[in-house]
């Protein structure tokens, strides 16, 4: 910069020389030629030459003078500038910047993509996954009309925020009976007084096994107790409202929870509007050590019943409106170093079920269940481990199934896992059954967490 300008001022100081002495040449040529004069020109006139040039002399000293004196003072001034705002955008002009190669774009994208916030990408699309559950069996079962090979189940699920008051949940699940919904409901978490309240269809909160997912589940079935007194695969699992709160205090945290359903599931049925279900749990969770803790829980179900006709008159117990009573109690512990949680890991899970069912002109049917589950985790993917089952049946307490499994896990990845598992079944009917049966579970998309 400074050379630019020493140069501009030299260039200008030679120039106003040129046009300065340009003029007075150019006049002397135009006067009008003296008519005889001698070869030597008259003193006078040299005379008059030579003050010319010692005053253009003169005023080319004084002009470079005062261009030397605002060059100083400019150098001054910028030197100033330049340490109080150097580099501004006001001192120099920017150069136009050259178009983007293409790698340099797609950095440049990148980067605005990034700074987008994350939620603004879905505001109007949910979280949505869909997972496939395929179970295959080997062996004998005379009593079980399960496929040897089949897609049992393909869950999809739509999970999003609806507005800062809720949320909304839905999973579809669909098998070779059809498409069904398996749970749908709105979740409202700004209620007065730390209130929860769920509308729409859900698995009630009756014990732990009722709410979990099929593939949830840590075995490739569920317990006898659930088949037989709970409602099977789909379980207690109705349209209605769930209104609970957690409380908290230094040593334990305690959920209650209430609902009423519709008494359209498989354990409770009516055709009358008035004939509703109630559930009721109470849960309990305690932190025993930083890597261990227990998990307590007390449930009660009741409502109307199945109907099974009797005394060879159908739908006579729904005309004597007969009730069912169910009551669970369940217990789980968990270990889970903090130094080795991907490695190690011990569930221990077991439920107790009473069932108690009104019959048409006879007793009533009394019945008990449960299953005691363990699970350890030794390597960083795998897990093994047993389960013990023993049941009534529901409309005849005498009739008792027993059984054991042993199963073990692998999982490739958080997105799918393969399991095969040996059960051993003994029957009332005197019938025993040796199964193998192997699972795999995958999943696509992002799938939130359930019930824990």
């Amino acid at each position: 910069m400074k050379a630019f300008i020493r140069g501009a001022t030299v260039v200008a100081s030679l120039g106003i020389l040129f046009v300065v002495c340009t003029p007075d040449r150019a006049g002397a040529q135009q006067q009008p030629v003296p008519p005889a004069a001698p070869a030597a020109a008259p003193p006078g006139d040299m005379q008059a030459v030579r003050e010319q040039l010692e005053q253009l002399k003169k005023d080319y000293a004084a002009l470079q003078q005062q261009y030397g004196e605002r060059l100083q003072a400019l150098e001054q001034r910028l030197a100033q500038l330049a340490g109080t705002t150097a580099g501004t955008p006001a001192e120099q002009p920017p150069a136009p910047a050259a178009p983007p190669t293409p790698a340099l774009a797609d950095q440049a994208a990148a980067a605005a993509a990034a700074a987008v916030p994350a939620g603004s990408s879905k505001v109007f699309n949910p979280d949505m996954s869909v997972i496939g559950n395929f179970v295959g069996v080997a062996g004998k079962n005379p009593l079980s009309t399960q496929s040897p090979l089949e897609l049992s189940e393909a869950e999809a699920s739509f999970q999003a925020i609806v507005d800062p008051y809720a949320r909304a949940d839905f999973f579809l699940a669909a098998g070779p009976e059809g498409l069904d919904i398996e749970e749908g409901f709105i979740t409202f978490t700004s209620l007065p007084s730390s209130f929860l309240l769920k509308v729409g269809k859900m698995r009630a909160q009756f014990g732990k096994v009722n709410t979990l997912h099929t593939h949830a589940m840590p075995t490739a079935d569920r317990p006898l107790v659930t088949q037989n007194l709970v409602g099977g695969e789909e379980g207690l699992s109705d349209s209605g409202l769930s209104l609970s709160r957690l409380i908290h205090n230094p040593f334990i945290f305690l959920e209650a929870t209430g609902e009423v359903y519709a008494s359209t599931s498989e354990v409770f049925q009516s055709d009358e509007r008035s004939r509703l279900t109630y559930v009721g749990r109470l849960r309990a969770y305690r932190d025993l050590t930083e890597a261990t803790n227990i998990d307590l829980g007390t449930s009660v179900a009741f409502g109307p019943g199945e109907g099974l006709p009797e005394a060879g008159v159908p739908g006579l117990a729904d005309s004597l409106s007969l009730d069912r009573r169910l009551i669970g109690v369940d217990a789980s512990f968990r270990y889970r170093p903090l130094r080795r949680a991907i490695y190690q890991r011990l569930n221990l899970r077991s439920e107790f079920i009473w069932s108690r069912q009104e019959r048409a002109f006879d007793t009533n049917a009394n019945a008990f269940g449960a299953y005691g589950l363990g699970e350890y985790q030794f390597a960083r993917r795998w897990y093994a481990g047993a389960r013990f089952d023993h049941s009534g049946r529901a409309f005849d307490g005498t009739l008792t199934d027993k059984g054991g499994s042993v199963f073990v896990t692998f999982w490739p990845s958080e997105f799918s896992q393969v399991r095969g598992q040996y059960r051993r079944t003994r029957y009332a009917e005197d019938v025993t059954a040796n199964e193998f049966l192997f699972q795999f579970n995958f999943a696509i998309g992002a799938h939130g967490a359930h019930v824990f």
